[in-house]
């Protein structure tokens, strides 16, 4: 049987695990020139806030998911909110789907973290660039935003193994 502090300090390493996980995409994200083809760089902070979901369920999960938004909004340096908001309820989403109406596996969540992309960065490119009125939206929606959403799910099973990992290194030994 586990006492009550070993299991406390097995959930905050676990939780410390995903939060370096979380800052390290943060990192990856904002460095300039890495993983840059043409105009397309690939997003790494939703993967890791879709797989901690997947991992932990829906609320943890969304609740980790605004946080992973903040950050995506700071490291933007946008408003913060509209980020926040999007990937919450996007993990939220994602893991009650993948609890009620999927199997957890590399392929289901490739699917999810490309979906998942695309909604999130269509919202983003609404509301940033079609409805300021910036001219040729088409162009830019389909040679920025389609390839980084495929290019987000491309790099997306290293988050989902990252975040299994620290997962299986904390969980109860009973």
């Amino acid at each position: 049987m586990e006492t009550r502090q070993k299991r406390r300090a097995r959930l905050l390493g676990k939780w410390f695990c995903y939060g370096c996980v979380l800052v390290l995409g943060g990192v990856l994200q904002t460095t300039p020139g890495l993983l840059t083809i043409g105009n397309v760089k690939p997003v790494f902070i939703l993967p890791v806030c879709l797989a901690v979901a997947v991992a932990e369920g829906a609320w943890a999960g969304a609740a980790f998911g605004a946080v992973g938004g903040l950050l995506w909004d700071l490291t933007a340096g946008r408003t913060a909110g509209l980020m926040a908001i999007g990937v919450l309820l996007l993990c939220f989403g994602a893991a009650i789907l993948l609890e009620l109406y999927l199997r957890a596996n590399r392929t289901n969540f490739l699917l999810l973290a490309g979906v998942g992309c695309l909604a999130i960065l269509s919202l983003d490119f609404l509301f940033n660039y079609l409805m300021r009125g910036y001219a040729r939206p088409a162009e830019r929606f389909l040679s920025v935003v389609l390839p980084t959403s495929v290019f987000t799910a491309a790099i997306s099973p290293l988050a989902w193994w990252l975040i299994l990992r620290a997962a299986a290194r904390f969980a109860s030994k009973e």
